[in-house]
Protein backbone atom coordinates (compact mmCIF):
# COMPACT_ATOMS: atom_id res chain seq x y z
CA UNK A 1 0.00 0.00 0.00
CA UNK A 2 1.12 3.54 -0.48
CA UNK A 3 1.72 6.11 1.67
CA UNK A 4 -1.42 7.96 0.52
CA UNK A 5 -3.52 4.85 0.87
CA UNK A 6 -2.35 4.39 4.35
CA UNK A 7 -3.72 7.46 4.97
CA UNK A 8 -7.00 7.27 4.09
CA UNK A 9 -7.31 4.35 5.65
CA UNK A 10 -6.69 5.41 8.94
CA UNK A 11 -9.04 8.70 7.98
CA UNK A 12 -11.62 6.60 7.29
CA UNK A 13 -11.54 4.30 10.31
CA UNK A 14 -11.01 7.12 12.71
CA UNK A 15 -13.81 9.42 10.80
CA UNK A 16 -16.66 6.17 10.41
CA UNK A 17 -18.95 6.89 13.47
CA UNK A 18 -18.90 10.54 12.86
CA UNK A 19 -20.10 10.04 9.23
CA UNK A 20 -23.20 7.31 9.62
CA UNK A 21 -23.85 9.22 12.63
CA UNK A 22 -24.43 12.31 10.28
CA UNK A 23 -25.36 10.69 7.38
CA UNK A 24 -28.03 8.67 10.14
CA UNK A 25 -29.67 12.02 10.95
CA UNK A 26 -30.13 13.12 7.00
CA UNK A 27 -31.52 9.63 6.28
CA UNK A 28 -33.35 8.17 9.11
CA UNK A 29 -32.37 4.92 8.36
CA UNK A 30 -29.49 3.08 9.25
CA UNK A 31 -29.12 1.09 6.30
CA UNK A 32 -29.04 4.49 4.08
CA UNK A 33 -26.93 6.15 6.51
CA UNK A 34 -24.03 3.28 6.06
CA UNK A 35 -24.65 3.44 2.00
CA UNK A 36 -24.28 6.92 2.23
CA UNK A 37 -21.14 7.59 4.14
CA UNK A 38 -19.49 4.69 1.99
CA UNK A 39 -20.49 6.43 -1.12
CA UNK A 40 -19.18 9.96 0.42
CA UNK A 41 -15.55 7.65 1.40
CA UNK A 42 -15.68 6.54 -2.51
CA UNK A 43 -15.90 9.49 -3.72
CA UNK A 44 -13.29 11.07 -1.51
CA UNK A 45 -11.03 8.07 -2.04
CA UNK A 46 -10.90 8.71 -6.04
CA UNK A 47 -10.36 12.43 -5.18
CA UNK A 48 -8.18 12.00 -2.43
CA UNK A 49 -4.86 13.97 -3.50
CA UNK A 50 -7.03 16.62 -3.77
CA UNK A 51 -8.74 16.08 -0.81
CA UNK A 52 -5.48 15.29 1.61
CA UNK A 53 -4.28 18.51 0.45
CA UNK A 54 -7.40 20.33 2.00
CA UNK A 55 -7.57 22.68 5.25
CA UNK A 56 -10.08 20.43 6.87
CA UNK A 57 -10.37 16.82 5.32
CA UNK A 58 -13.51 15.69 7.53
CA UNK A 59 -15.29 18.93 6.50
CA UNK A 60 -14.40 17.88 2.40
CA UNK A 61 -15.74 14.54 3.03
CA UNK A 62 -18.69 15.79 4.78
CA UNK A 63 -19.64 17.94 1.73
CA UNK A 64 -19.02 15.13 -0.50
CA UNK A 65 -21.96 13.47 1.75
CA UNK A 66 -24.24 16.14 2.14
CA UNK A 67 -23.93 16.69 -1.95
CA UNK A 68 -24.57 12.90 -2.54
CA UNK A 69 -27.48 12.61 0.01
CA UNK A 70 -28.62 15.37 -2.32
CA UNK A 71 -28.49 13.51 -5.42
CA UNK A 72 -29.83 10.25 -3.61
CA UNK A 73 -33.00 12.45 -2.46
CA UNK A 74 -33.70 14.07 -6.20
CA UNK A 75 -33.41 10.75 -8.00
CA UNK A 76 -35.69 8.68 -5.60
CA UNK A 77 -38.47 7.67 -7.02
CA UNK A 78 -40.62 6.09 -4.41
CA UNK A 79 -41.10 8.02 -1.17
CA UNK A 80 -39.88 6.46 1.95
CA UNK A 81 -41.66 6.79 5.00
CA UNK A 82 -39.66 7.57 8.58
CA UNK A 83 -40.98 4.75 11.28
CA UNK A 84 -40.69 5.37 14.90
CA UNK A 85 -38.71 2.01 14.76
CA UNK A 86 -34.94 2.06 15.82
CA UNK A 87 -32.74 0.11 13.92
CA UNK A 88 -31.84 -3.24 15.32
CA UNK A 89 -27.94 -1.93 15.22
CA UNK A 90 -27.37 0.49 17.19
CA UNK A 91 -26.52 3.73 16.04
CA UNK A 92 -23.41 5.57 17.56
CA UNK A 93 -25.44 8.88 17.81
CA UNK A 94 -25.59 9.46 21.85
CA UNK A 95 -29.16 9.66 22.09
CA UNK A 96 -29.86 7.91 25.30
CA UNK A 97 -33.53 7.35 25.55
CA UNK A 98 -35.65 6.05 22.34
CA UNK A 99 -38.61 8.46 22.91
CA UNK A 100 -36.28 11.20 22.60
CA UNK A 101 -34.67 9.47 19.23
CA UNK A 102 -38.14 8.91 17.73
CA UNK A 103 -39.20 12.36 18.39
CA UNK A 104 -35.62 14.04 17.01
CA UNK A 105 -36.24 11.70 13.74
CA UNK A 106 -39.88 12.40 13.64
CA UNK A 107 -38.96 16.06 13.31
CA UNK A 108 -36.08 15.83 10.99
CA UNK A 109 -37.98 13.45 8.89
CA UNK A 110 -40.69 16.77 8.12
CA UNK A 111 -38.16 19.07 7.46
CA UNK A 112 -37.16 19.93 3.68
CA UNK A 113 -33.77 18.14 2.13
CA UNK A 114 -31.86 21.55 2.52
CA UNK A 115 -33.37 22.61 5.97
CA UNK A 116 -32.74 19.33 7.49
CA UNK A 117 -28.86 19.34 6.47
CA UNK A 118 -28.59 22.47 7.52
CA UNK A 119 -30.14 22.20 10.76
CA UNK A 120 -28.18 18.05 11.28
CA UNK A 121 -24.53 19.66 10.39
CA UNK A 122 -25.07 22.89 12.74
CA UNK A 123 -27.11 21.66 15.84
CA UNK A 124 -25.15 17.73 15.58
CA UNK A 125 -21.90 18.35 14.06
CA UNK A 126 -21.40 21.74 15.77
CA UNK A 127 -20.10 23.37 13.00
CA UNK A 128 -20.48 26.94 12.41
CA UNK A 129 -22.87 29.27 9.91
CA UNK A 130 -19.94 29.47 7.96
CA UNK A 131 -18.84 25.70 8.03
CA UNK A 132 -22.50 24.63 7.15
CA UNK A 133 -22.53 27.16 4.41
CA UNK A 134 -19.07 25.96 2.84
CA UNK A 135 -20.05 22.34 3.44
CA UNK A 136 -23.40 23.27 1.62
CA UNK A 137 -21.64 25.36 -1.15
CA UNK A 138 -23.93 28.79 -0.29
CA UNK A 139 -23.82 31.43 1.43
CA UNK A 140 -23.94 32.05 5.49
CA UNK A 141 -27.41 33.76 5.42
CA UNK A 142 -28.79 31.31 3.20
CA UNK A 143 -27.98 29.34 5.85
CA UNK A 144 -29.28 31.25 8.77
CA UNK A 145 -32.86 31.37 7.05
CA UNK A 146 -32.39 27.65 6.02
CA UNK A 147 -32.20 26.92 10.22
CA UNK A 148 -34.31 29.78 10.90
CA UNK A 149 -37.38 28.57 8.97
CA UNK A 150 -36.85 24.78 10.01
CA UNK A 151 -36.84 26.31 13.70
CA UNK A 152 -40.10 27.88 12.97
CA UNK A 153 -41.40 24.63 11.32
CA UNK A 154 -40.47 22.70 14.56
CA UNK A 155 -41.78 25.37 16.58
CA UNK A 156 -45.06 25.64 14.44
CA UNK A 157 -45.85 21.76 14.29
CA UNK A 158 -45.09 21.84 18.50
CA UNK A 159 -42.12 19.23 17.48
CA UNK A 160 -39.59 21.38 19.24
CA UNK A 161 -40.56 21.66 22.56
CA UNK A 162 -40.08 17.06 22.89
CA UNK A 163 -37.03 17.19 21.85
CA UNK A 164 -35.54 20.17 24.01
CA UNK A 165 -37.14 19.33 27.64
CA UNK A 166 -35.12 17.39 29.60
CA UNK A 167 -35.55 15.88 32.90
CA UNK A 168 -31.52 15.45 33.54
CA UNK A 169 -28.32 16.48 31.32
CA UNK A 170 -28.61 18.50 27.85
CA UNK A 171 -27.49 15.51 24.94
CA UNK A 172 -24.45 16.16 22.86
CA UNK A 173 -26.84 16.22 19.75
CA UNK A 174 -29.13 19.46 21.21
CA UNK A 175 -26.41 21.59 21.98
CA UNK A 176 -25.71 24.58 19.91
CA UNK A 177 -22.33 25.56 18.78
CA UNK A 178 -20.38 27.90 21.21
CA UNK A 179 -19.30 29.69 18.44
CA UNK A 180 -22.85 31.05 17.67
CA UNK A 181 -25.19 33.27 19.70
CA UNK A 182 -28.61 32.30 20.12
CA UNK A 183 -30.57 29.48 21.75
CA UNK A 184 -33.31 26.67 20.95
CA UNK A 185 -36.28 27.63 22.27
Amino acid sequence: MSNADDEFHNFMTSRWPSLVRTAYLLTGSHYDAEDLAQNALARAYVKWNHVRRSDDKAAYVRQIMVHAHADRFRRRTVREWFTPRLPETPVADQTAHVDRRDALMDALGRLPARQRSAVVLCYFEDMTHAQVAAALGTRTSTVRSQITRALAKLREDGLLAPLTEQPTATPAGLRRPVQQKGTIR
